[in-house]
């Protein structure tokens, strides 16, 4: 299993990752019925507060081709009470076939690795109640802290 940092190059594996999540969420509405564009994404890729990390498996017998079996997306936010930043994981999935193997939690171990050389002092996550195995991993990775979440809309 590798864990790549996609680069503005990577866009085929960044829309495969939209694919990963459409079905992971069973969202089609937000992740595939109006794709971005390849400048949207490049662009999206270029960007020191974006990044999106992706976990690869080598297919068998084949020594060049591997397939995208998880991912996550996230934003590095640049704070203004003091010179420092979070990051925040936006998305975060594993195909279901390569669930409950450590994929998850390798992807954030990558993302901590990235967040130290960025001078990150936090990474946080939300995850919905009812997402057991999400709790669970983010549970035994970090503190829990209990928050409303409103979504207001622009007019």
């Amino acid at each position: 299993m590798e864990i790549k940092i996609l680069k503005k190059e990577d866009v085929n594996q960044l829309q495969e990752l939209n694919r990963l999540f459409a079905e992971a969420f069973d969202d089609d509405e937000n992740y595939q019925k109006f794709p971005p564009s390849d400048s949207y994404l490049i662009n999206l890729l270029s960007k020191e507060n974006f990044l999106c990390l992706v976990a690869l498996d080598k297919l068998e017998n084949q020594t060049h081709r591997e397939i995208l079996v998880g991912g996550l997306v996230a934003y590095v936010l640049e704070k203004f009470e003091q010179e420092r930043k979070e990051i925040y994981i936006y998305d975060l999935a594993v195909d279901e076939k390569y669930r409950r193997k450590g994929i998850a939690r390798g992807l954030i171990i990558a993302l901590q690795k990235k967040a130290k050389e960025l001078g990150a002092y936090v990474i946080y996550v939300q995850a919905d109640y009812g997402d057991d195995p999400a709790i669970q991993l983010y549970n035994s990775m970090g503190s829990k802290e209990e928050v409303l979440h409103f979504d207001i809309e622009v007019e």
